[in-house]
């Protein structure tokens, strides 16, 4: 009995080893034809990768690959005869067209019974693979403009991986100076950063590096992917090396002032400020730092320098005008917390003198900001509000709280 079963058994294997391999030289058949049935071709090659007795026959992903090629070429052939034509599929055969006939590869480098690779597809999927190659970069081009991100980098990683695929070593892909691939990866870790697929970025920032044009911002990028990472280590020394490379670049100046200031290192923080500043002693920006960090000690006095010292460097940089007016109002908060509330006083009056005449001096410059950026709000409404109540400035403070939707019937 146990023979029976045995016998039948073998003979349903051969009978589905049989049938994969029909299935295999049909398709092969099918795409060889003047009018191949490509639907068909699929159909009959994808029931054989999936058959565990075809699944690891090299041949099986050949024919896999060929089919695609031959989709590529019909649609390529179209769209010279200027006929309509599939975009979608002329891209999408080339990204499968790569990953049968890498399989394919694989599977015929296996050594034989004796210990002998034959692998008789190389030469000519290799041809193939490079001729479609570029296409590639156009298929990602096309996901990407699609807003399918996530398709668009698999054919960015195909293409830029495959200059590791044994099977193109020949072609010594990785040993070439390929700019359009440097080109391209910035838009690639933009839109793996836009995914949150921060490994990506990591990966393939360096070959965005390359290209001048982009390099900054793949930079920032990948800073930006160790802060969200919270990898302070390496955010540091990325934001290091865009101020060696790009001293002027806000974003790495600016960083590298956050991380210290986050980090309670305000000593190390005005260091690389005043070092920034030996090298470009008018360097507005890190005036304003220097600023910044005074006011964040609560060195007014200093600030209120540093933050003229900017102003004077440009008269319109609305930032250190809206600081200069918000470091006069803290100054003056910092008066009245300290002055007498002793209306007796003989110091009383002098006191809110003090802090009049401080409201008086954030006013111009607050002014001086919305006149420059009327529509940026934050940087003088709030100030405005406070100043023109401190000053008994009734039809002004009327205006700020219509401005910042404050009911005076509910306060």
């Amino acid at each position: 009995m146990k023979k029976v079963i045995l016998t039948v058994s073998l003979f349903v294997a051969s009978v589905s080893v049989f049938a994969q391999q029909s299935n295999v030289k049909e398709a092969k058949s099918i795409i060889e034809g003047t009018n191949p049935d490509f639907a068909k071709a699929e159909q009959l090659i994808s029931a054989a990768l999936k058959d565990p007795s075809t699944m690891n026959d090299p041949a099986a992903w050949n024919i896999a690959g060929q089919i695609q090629s031959k989709v590529n070429e019909k649609e390529n052939t179209k769209l010279y005869l200027k006929q309509p034509f599939d975009t979608t599929k002329m891209y999408n055969s080339i990204l499968e067209m790569y990953q049968y006939f890498l399989k394919c590869d694989e599977l015929a480098q296996v050594p034989n019974e004796k210990g002998k690779i034959k692998n008789k597809f190389r030469k000519e999927n290799a041809d193939i693979m490079l001729k479609s190659r570029s296409n590639l970069l156009n298929g990602f081009v096309q996901y990407l403009n699609s807003g399918d991100s996530k398709k668009a980098l698999d054919f960015f990683k195909t293409y830029a991986d495959s200059r590791d695929y044994p099977i193109l070593a020949d072609a010594k892909l990785a040993q070439q100076n390929d700019t359009i691939l440097n080109q391209y990866a910035y838009y690639a870790i933009a839109a793996a950063y836009r995914d949150s697929d921060y490994e990506l970025v990591k990966k393939y920032a360096p070959e965005g590096m390359k290209y001048e044009k982009n390099a900054s911002n793949c930079l920032q990028i990948l800073a930006e992917v160790y802060k969200a990472q919270k990898d302070s280590i390496e955010f540091l020394k990325t934001v290091q090396e865009g101020v060696a490379k790009y001293p002027s670049e806000k974003y790495f100046l600016g960083s590298v002032i956050d991380y210290y200031s986050s980090h309670n290192q305000n000593e190390k923080a005005m260091e690389f400020a005043d070092n920034q500043l030996k090298n470009d002693p008018n360097n507005k920006f890190m005036v304003f730092v220097k600023a910044y960090l005074y006011q964040m000690m609560k060195d007014y006095d200093n600030a209120i320098t540093y933050y003229d010292k900017a102003i004077q460097l440009d008269p319109a940089y609305v930032d250190a005008l809206s600081n200069l007016g918000l470091t006069y109002v803290l100054k003056a908060q910092s008066v009245s917390d300290k002055a007498t509330t002793n209306v007796n006083s003989p110091k009383y009056k002098q006191d809110q003198a003090a802090i009049k005449a401080l409201y008086e001096k954030a006013r111009p410059y607050y002014e001086k900001a919305r006149q420059l950026k009327p529509d940026n709000k934050d940087l003088w409404a709030r100030g405005l509000y406070r100043v023109y109540y401190c000053l008994n400035m009734a039809p002004q403070f009327e205006e700020m709280e219509k401005i910042l939707g404050i009911d005076s019937t509910k306060k």
